[in-house]
């Protein structure tokens, strides 16, 4: 039996694999896990999930206080930005979380690997210039910004950036152009809209969030409208030019047209993520992607070579911080003789926009397609006795059941607290709820959630309140 330096090494300290690495610990695995930032946390918590929410909290109150649901209120206010100071929160949150991550590894006897980490073999690993070995390696490397040709990203500079580019402008934008339409360009180009900046949303497709319910992406379109956003649907950016403070962009309709100019003070590119495997060394181990650069996995996140797993973003399925820690989780267990399993069908997304937008399951169009016959129930939130009172009564909740056993197998909601209410949906779903399961469930009276309780009432035909 080989002599290996620790029972389990995970490549990557994200969400996925910081999971993973203090889960395996638990199990009692000797662990080390590899990461070549200064910080554990991965792009999650240094600069994506995290220091985006900061500032989307932090912009929400400004935008309330200057005019926003304060004035609602009878509350007159006249808030100055002080820009630098909502910058060093966002960074004093990440500098918390991050810490945190260093104490729990400490707390669990995780070793830290600081460097970059390439495969030598199946079992081995270089971590600048030394040699590693495991008898498990798990391949948890996370993803990066996706570039769109003809438009280059200089973060430095601040004037074309992507994701991690525009969580640390020094300025607020006076013409931001966000380039994609999806969950990330939507909720940084909410932070810049609320705090003074004029905001375009340029999308390749004729809806904005692909991917999610059709009725969901109809009713988010018109409140972004209503709320000031400029959008550019149905085009493609193929170019751009810096001139001083002045990006001048190269815009054409997606189907085909004559091409126009937009010009603006910064871009942000946000198109998508990809897989990061590049610098592994995956053919040393015997190890390949397929055509989307991701790493094929069975469903106990084992790869084509024996001892090796891979999970989060670098594997197939949604690129969410959340899929990836239960992957993490799933994976320890089964690497330590245990099960674990994720259930991939009930893995809820959500846009921490305002109103917040969150789903979970199948949308209407996927089930149709699926040819399964479906029964959905609605209510929107003007009915709604809480968000009435407390005049924040923008979207709905929507529930998708099948109409041969009433289980409910989708659901999708815009409001205030969409991406709270989800777990709720998540729950029922991973119970194998019905309609009628949740419709009689009690829910506290006056709350948001009992929209969710009259939507499945809906899915009969028999709401209360509307």
């Amino acid at each position: 039996m080989a002599n290996y330096d620790y029972d389990v090494l995970i490549i990557g300290a994200g969400p996925g694999g910081y999971v993973a690495a203090i889960r395996a610990a638990q199990l009692g695995l000797k662990t080390a896990c590899v990461e070549s930032r200064e910080t554990l946390g991965g792009t999650c918590l240094n600069v994506g999930c995290i220091p985006s929410k900061a500032l989307l909290h932090g912009s929400e109150l400004f935008e309330e206080a200057a005019g926003g649901h304060f004035a609602t209120w009878g509350i007159t206010a006249k808030p100055t930005l002080d820009l630098a100071k909502m910058m060093a929160e966002k960074s004093k949150a990440v500098g918390e979380l991050t810490g945190g991550i260093e104490f729990l590894f400490k707390k669990n006897k995780v070793t830290w690997l600081k460097g970059h980490a390439a495969f030598e073999d199946a079992h081995t690993v270089n971590v600048g210039g030394e040699k590693v070995t495991a008898k498990d390696i798990v391949i948890a490397t996370g993803s990066s910004v996706t570039p769109l040709p003809g438009v280059t990203v200089d973060n430095a500079a601040k004037r074309i950036v992507d994701s991690t580019g525009a969580l640390d402008l020094d300025e607020v934008p006076e013409h931001l152009v966000v380039i994609g339409g999806g969950v990330i360009g939507l909720e940084l180009g909410s932070v810049w809209r609320r705090l003074g900046a004029k905001v375009t949303v340029v999308e390749f497709l004729d809806q904005l969030l692909p991917g999610m319910d059709g009725e969901v992406r109809k009713e988010a379109q018109k409140i972004f409208k209503k709320q000031g956003m400029d959008m550019m649907l149905g085009h493609k950016v193929t170019g751009a030019e810096v001139k001083g403070k002045t990006v001048t962009l190269t815009v054409e309709p997606a189907a085909g047209g004559e091409a126009k100019t937009v010009t603006a003070s910064h871009v942000l590119v946000a198109i998508g993520r990809r897989p990061n495997t590049e610098g592994l060394a995956l053919d040393k181990a015997g190890l390949s992607t397929n055509n989307r650069g991701q790493i094929e996995i069975g469903h106990d996140f084992r790869t084509s070579v024996d001892g090796i797993w891979a999970i989060g973003d670098v594997v197939p399925g949604p690129m969410l911080a959340h899929k990836a820690e239960d992957e993490g989780i799933a994976v320890a267990e089964n690497i330590a003789g245990q099960t674990g399993i994720v259930n991939h069908d009930v893995i809820p997304s959500v846009v921490y926009t305002a109103p917040e937008i969150a789903g979970v399951g199948l949308t209407e169009e996927q089930a149709k397609e699926k040819g399964i016959a479906v029964k959905v129930g609605k209510f929107p939130m003007m009915a709604n006795s809480r968000a009435k009172a407390n005049r924040d009564t923008d979207g709905f909740v929507k529930v998708i059941a099948d109409a041969a056993n009433d289980r409910v197998i989708g659901v999708w909601m815009i409001n205030s607290l969409a991406g709270t209410m989800i777990a709720q949906a998540a729950q029922a779903m991973e119970f194998g709820a019905t309609s009628e399961d949740i419709a009689y469930t009690c829910h506290a009276h006056p709350t948001h959630a009992e929209a969710f309780k009259e939507a499945a009432m809906a899915v009969q035909g028999k709401p209360i309140h509307m």
